[in-house]
């Protein structure tokens, strides 16, 4: 999904500049390194697609120079007090998809989009316990155990409904990561405990397997 906006905005590039984006040569402007070196890298592999196409020869942007970006993300997560404070205040709004939203990505550890994308449907049995099915990158497939608490939210979210996606909005259509990241920022704002700005992770979580806390 990043990898084809990416691709859109250098091709939207090309185009507001009357450019053949097999002909462009580097132009520097001021963005985050992080955002640099992750649209270099579409844009490159763009043109190593060009080549294994036989469109072209060379891929040109294998010689351009990314800015260096740490392996560790300079953003803080919340603490433990601040997690309990933002849940405390999905449990009390008067939506139950914020509690549920909350729930799948503070205690499931899922993606925005996974969380947003989960339908009812994917809730199963497996082995005694109740396991969401998790379509994540690349289309792979996980089972991720459902903790009582997360179950109680999403039943309080689905109510009556048997078909359908967990998290609705106020239209009663899916929440999508953008309708997502608002509920989660007015719910930061109503907390009782002072909160960074929020945002909802789009990579994977390292820790998935014991439920993390995954949050930028």
């Amino acid at each position: 999904m990043h990898t084809e906006s990416d691709l859109r905005i250098y091709l939207n590039w090309c185009t507001e500049r009357r450019l053949a984006p097999l002909a462009v040569r580097q132009e520097v402007r001021r963005f985050r390194h992080s955002t640099v070196s992750r649209r270099l890298s579409v844009v490159a592999g763009f043109y190593r697609t060009c080549v294994t196409d036989g469109t072209l020869e060379h891929a040109p942007a294998d010689v351009v120079r990314r800015p260096y970006v740490p392996l560790e993300s300079p953003t803080l997560g919340l603490s433990h007090l601040q997690f309990e404070a933002l849940l405390s205040a999905a449990r009390a709004s008067s939506n139950a998809n914020d509690f549920a939203l909350v729930a799948m990505l503070g205690l499931l550890g899922l993606w925005i989009f996974e969380a947003s994308g989960a339908d009812i449907d994917d809730l199963n049995e497996e082995h005694g316990h109740r396991v969401p099915l998790v379509v994540g990158k690349g289309t792979r497939i996980v089972l991720i155990p459902l903790p009582p608490a997360v179950g109680r939210a999403i039943d309080r979210a689905i109510g009556d409904r048997t078909a359908g996606p967990i998290a609705q909005n106020p239209r009663g259509v899916r929440m999508d990561r953008h309708a997502s990241t608002r509920r989660l920022r007015r719910l930061a704002a109503k907390s009782v405990v002072q909160l960074p700005r929020m945002h909802p992770a789009h990579g994977p979580p390292h820790l998935r397997d014991h439920h993390a806390r995954r949050w930028r």
